[in-house]
């Protein structure tokens, strides 16, 4: 089942009217992060447009318990430890908790490692469908013993969620060939940008269209250390811009700090919350280098495209999906990216052309409206038998 196929109406005409959803297992909303909070930034007010009673679960390091209300959406942080091997196992066990106590009609579960928690809502009558993200089994960044403990979380997703979403189809070849289960496919969505001013560009130091970018969390799967063996292969005059950060030490920011301060063209910006300045970075770089690796369909790829960045994406089955060229597909050699991008960045016609065909991609198949709307119509058809029942009582 596509997300055309499921998110159809506009969402005047949704039947969330007087249901109570959740979504558990993100950072929180308003989040300025990209992946999960991506997807909750927009699609918590759809929810709440669509008269749902929404709630999002929130990770805040500071505070115990609490409840409040944004833009109409109830914001309830519950306990937790914010480290790097702990945060999402507690914040998601204290989040069903108090779940499972509230009774919601449905709830959106985002990340496996939240699979220990499903058997909780399951024994509450609790429909859930679990966004399954990418294979994160295999994150780098995780110690073997936290590998396993994802591996066993998809286990338990696959055996006791209501249903599945994979926001790839590549994404759902794997859950069907591991775990006998393929899921619903809804993916990630974005904007086409009109054209964007470039004065806070200018006001970095940057040359618009002049410059190359790469946008992500400093972890190993997204291969940022073959980004910076490329431009030092490529250039040693091209100016470049790194967005991202790390919940945890990791030796690429020593890398980093390093360029820094010998390029004088190298910018690391760190966390960027403006997320106008992020669409900005996007909007006027020569070339924007996507290295993700073990996720689907993901957020800052479309943001990019969307944006009309001109894209170079590692090969991989899940950025084949999003981009149908080989000619933007960049193996896992430092010497090749390097050609790939002073090709790029040297050819004005080919950098309309990919920015041309990006925007496209995003016009056609992953538009927030029908994004927002599919999850909406799942959470309303899982809702419906136990709505009807707490009706008749």
């Amino acid at each position: 089942m596509t997300v055309a196929e499921i998110g159809r109406t506009t969402v005047s005409d949704r039947a969330g009217a007087g249901l109570r959803l959740a979504i558990l297992g993100s950072r929180g909303f308003p989040s300025t992060y990209g992946g999960f909070e991506t997807l909750v930034r927009r699609l918590a007010p759809y929810m709440v447009a669509a008269g749902a009673d929404t709630t999002v679960y929130c990770r805040d390091a500071q505070t115990k318990w609490r409840s409040r209300t944004v833009d109409a959406v109830r914001c309830i942080s519950t306990p937790g430890l914010d480290r790097k091997s702990s945060s999402t196992l507690s914040f998601g066990a204290s989040g069903s908790l108090d779940a499972a106590a509230r009774n919601f009609d449905a709830v959106l579960v985002l990340n496996v490692a939240n699979g220990f928690f499903l058997p909780l809502l399951k024994a509450r009558g609790i429909p859930t469908a679990v966004n399954v993200d990418g294979m994160e089994w295999q994150r780098e960044k995780w110690s073997g013993l936290g590998q396993k403990t994802f591996r066993v979380g998809a286990d338990l997703t696959a055996r006791f969620a209501t249903e599945l979403v994979v926001d790839a189809e590549a994404i759902g070849d794997i859950w069907q060939s591991l775990f006998g289960r393929r899921g619903v496919f809804i993916p990630y969505g974005a904007d086409v940008l009109e054209p964007r001013d470039d004065t806070r560009i200018r006001a970095l130091g940057l040359e618009p269209g002049a410059y190359g970018l790469v946008v992500a969390r400093l972890a190993p799967e997204n291969n940022i250390e073959l980004a910076l063996d490329a431009l030092e292969q490529a250039s040693p005059d091209m100016q470049f811009v790194v967005v991202g950060s790390a919940n945890y030490e990791t030796p690429i920011e020593d890398r980093l700090r390093h360029l820094v301060a010998t390029r004088s063209g190298f910018h690391w910006l760190g966390h960027v919350h403006d997320q106008e300045l992020l669409s900005d970075l996007w909007a006027h770089c020569a070339v924007y280098l996507h290295g993700h690796s073990v996720g689907g369909t993901n957020p800052a790829l479309l943001q990019a495209l969307g944006a009309g960045s001109p894209t170079l994406a590692l090969d991989t089955p899940f950025n084949r999906e999003v981009l149908r060229r080989d000619d933007q597909l960049y193996p896992r050699d430092a010497a090749a990216l390097a050609e790939m991008m002073l090709r790029t960045v040297g050819d004005a016609g080919r950098r309309a052309d990919l920015a041309a065909h990006g925007r496209e991609v995003v016009a056609t198949r992953y538009s927030w409206d029908s994004v927002c709307g599919a999850y909406l119509d799942l959470l309303v058809s899982l809702a419906a038998p136990r709505a009807a029942r707490a009706t008749k009582r």
